[in-house]
């Protein structure tokens, strides 16, 4: 199933940068394993309500973020599963940076207290050294590839801005 998940989904249009401006959008996002879930799935995991998460998907489908998957009948009804379209999803500020604080926001409240490694510098560099730094950080991402499922998760943060004035 994971072999037809593209390696990064780039969110340029108004409307993948309007769905990922919302907290509960990423969370959503960064649940779905490449398996998928359903709808009762991600409300146990994420401890929402059904109605919540299904509005939510809907607008990750609609931003082509999100797709359906398989179907399962379970106790006469039949369940949807729903996958990431890729394994990654780069994206930019979006309007009034909405989607990377959202995302940072996200991130931010599953990082535990006791477990982190977490750096933040800031460099002066030259447009060539900082587009290096960039292309050397998407290729060690890029290349890395996960280990089974039944090791730990971790998460990833990668980025290269200039610093606002």
């Amino acid at each position: 199933m994971d072999q037809d998940l593209a390696d990064v989904i780039d969110a340029t249009r108004p409307d993948q940068l309007r769905a990922l401006s919302h907290p509960l959008r990423n969370r959503i996002l960064t649940s779905l394993d490449r398996d998928g879930a359903t709808i009762s799935q991600l409300a146990n995991r994420l401890r929402i309500n059904k109605g919540n998460v299904a509005h939510h998907l809907g607008v990750l489908v609609s931003a082509g973020l999100v797709r359906k998957g398989r179907t399962r009948t379970v106790r006469g009804g039949t369940e949807q599963y729903f996958q990431p379209v890729g394994r990654r999803v780069r994206f930019g500020t979006g309007p009034d940076g909405a989607p990377i604080r959202a995302m940072l926001a996200t991130v931010a409240d599953e990082i535990p207290p006791d477990d982190h490694l977490l750096n933040l510098r800031h460099l002066r560099l030259t447009a060539n050294q900082a587009a290096a730094l960039s292309d050397h950080l998407e290729k060690l991402i890029t290349d890395l590839r996960p280990a089974g499922p039944r090791e730990l998760e971790h998460g990833v943060i990668v980025g290269v801005w200039r610093k606002a004035e």
